[in-house]
């Protein structure tokens, strides 16, 4: 955990790990004609090694950023994913599957300092389906702990019903769905090390933040009090992910936290941080990408650090301090 964290103790984060949307993203802004998985496996890796100058560590898959586990800046931990990315569509639940050919001992020969997996989590599913999520989870904590590695994972909230996670109509929703889910997932049986979760609300509808014509869902007092609630519901470390808003939405959604007093111990920011060097990958090639990744990026990721600095606190508060861990029994419940 320490190799993933900063000299304060807070995961300041770097992800890039997605795969069937990183194809996307790439095929859209240099064109069908021009497309090739090549500039993917190329934009991963000068992402990783220009940017990781500036991080604790760094999510990446084997799959696609292959070339980003290589030329990381040493002094950033790895977290490699471990689940097989989206869900087979035509099985109800979306049920998380695990990389068939992986395991937590594999991980970690190849470097890995933790595993991540992304599960998929209504918690007002029917009951057969979340058994089945749970028991997954149960499983998953199992055998990080006889490996040794940290297990981080991913709770992304959805609705049977509201399918437009991005609506109002989901808005309304969201905080209960996430809350209810940090209840749940950072219960000692699952042994999860670090939860990283959306922030409970869509913020766009929150007052004063909405543009473009978005209604106003929540009122600021009203939206504090959710990114608390949502805090004190956890009971082992989590840390923030970007769910891919704007650069500057992300940053106000942290400072935003910091207001609430939400106790949280860090971030993994994926397209929050890099998402417009892909524009600049495509117009200016390698020399292009590295330019806007030195410059952009790099201010990016340090803005981010500023504002870790001032409203993050060490993943090991939540134990009652460092010198409380055994070392050897991280995962262990007491």
């Amino acid at each position: 955990m320490q190799q993933l964290s900063n000299s304060n103790g807070v995961i300041a984060a770097l992800a890039i790990d997605q795969r069937g949307s990183m194809k996307k993203m790439m095929e859209q802004a240099v064109g069908s004609e021009n497309y090739t998985i090549e500039m993917v496996y190329e934009f991963k890796g000068l992402v990783s090694q220009e940017l990781t100058k500036y991080v604790s560590a760094i999510l990446l898959d084997e799959e696609l950023g292959f070339k980003g586990i290589s030329d990381k800046n040493e002094q950033a931990g790895l977290i490699l994913s471990y689940e097989k990315t989206g869900y087979d569509v035509h099985t109800p639940g979306r049920l998380p599957e695990l990389i068939p050919e992986m395991s937590a001992q594999r991980l970690i020969a190849k470097g890995a300092d933790a595993a991540k997996v992304l599960v998929y989590f209504n918690p007002d599913e029917e009951d057969e389906i979340i058994q089945k999520k749970l028991g997954f989870l149960e499983r998953l904590g199992d055998e990080a702990r006889a490996a040794d590695i940290p297990v981080f994972v991913e709770p992304i909230v959805y609705d049977n019903d509201i399918t437009d996670d991005h609506s109002p109509e989901f808005a309304k929703i969201k905080p209960k769905k996430v809350i209810d889910t940090i209840k749940e997932l950072t219960k000692d049986k699952y042994h999860i090390d670090v939860l990283k979760v959306e922030v409970p609300v869509l913020f766009k509808y929150v007052e004063g933040y909405t543009e473009n014509g978005d209604p106003q869902v929540y009122s600021r007092d009203e939206a504090l009090a959710y990114f608390k609630e949502a805090s004190d519901a956890a009971t082992r470390p989590f840390i923030y992910l970007s769910a891919g808003v704007p650069t500057k939405t992300f940053q106000t959604e942290l400072r935003f936290a910091k207001e609430a007093g939400a106790q949280y111990s860090g971030i993994l920011g994926g397209r929050a941080t890099w998402f417009d060097g892909v524009s600049a990958y495509a117009q200016g090639g390698k020399t292009g990408l590295i330019q806007w990744l030195d410059t952009t990026g790099k201010n990016n990721v340090e803005t981010l650090n500023r504002i870790l600095a001032d409203g993050a606190v060490p993943w090991y508060d939540i134990y009652g301090g460092l010198d409380n861990i055994d070392v050897f029994d991280l995962n262990v419940a007491d």
